[in-house]
């Protein structure tokens, strides 16, 4: 960590604690594994956070978004109040879970070509994953100890959005657009997933296929939009 610069090494201990709260999850996390990962002793975190309750706020509010550190007022940033986090995590889903695309497909009367709306659903879906990829990894790691957040994260964020898309393809099966399949709830969440991998989760891959971010995506819409749509 940075030795003179308070900002600096915020940001790096942020940076720092995500890695491990990614890898550990929110229960197997230590604050010496965070501590040890830096190269510094336990006691020098507790300058910045006072708890690992603390830390685990800060790392969610600050997965991909561009935070700075010069404006925080004091140090240590005390423990949230209880239920905090969560809070912040249902807002930051509220903001995130709506795809503009699929939402107005589904409100809409008239049919428009399916293969265009198709390919920009699901490349709406692809990077709105993409561009919160470290905090889809975070949640999805450690809501695994938490019941609330699980609760909130895949019954609600992941679970709403596949009951939306599963609304869609019903829909364009029924109009003869789309190929059948055996369960439209199944094809949904197969096409959740597939964007969320390689779009979030192929990044941890301890075995990675090396492609570039554009092959990844453009395939991935392709292949997708290819598999459901009969046109």
């Amino acid at each position: 960590m940075a030795r003179h610069d308070p900002a600096a090494r915020l940001s790096e201990l942020v940076k720092g604690a995500t890695e491990v709260f990614i890898e550990r999850g929110y229960k197997g996390t230590q604050m010496e594994d965070i501590a040890s990962s830096l190269g510094v002793a336990k006691g020098t975190l507790y300058v910045y956070v006072e708890s690992k309750e603390a830390l685990f706020d800060l790392v969610v509010r600050c997965a991909d978004t561009v935070h700075s550190f010069e404006r925080v007022a004091h140090l240590p940033i005390p423990t949230p109040k209880v239920g905090a986090t969560l809070a912040y995590v249902r807002e930051r889903l509220g903001e995130n879970q709506k795809l503009p695309a699929l939402a107005k497909t589904l409100a809409r009367k008239r049919r428009a070509p399916l293969r265009s709306e198709f390919e920009g659903i699901v490349r709406e879906l692809y990077d709105t994953v993409e561009r919160n990829r470290q905090g889809i990894k975070l949640l999805d790691r450690s809501a695994r100890d938490q019941p609330e957040l699980a609760a909130l994260w895949f019954a609600g964020a992941r679970g709403g959005l596949v009951a939306a898309l599963t609304q869609y393809l019903e829909r364009e099966i029924r109009r003869g657009a789309m190929t059948k399949v055996t369960d439209v709830p199944v094809a949904a969440r197969l096409l959740v997933e597939t964007a969320v991998f390689w779009a979030v989760h192929r990044r941890w891959d301890p075995h990675p296929q090396i492609v570039d971010d554009t092959t990844a995506r453009e395939t991935v819409i392709h292949l997708l939009t290819e598999a459901f749509v009969k046109e």
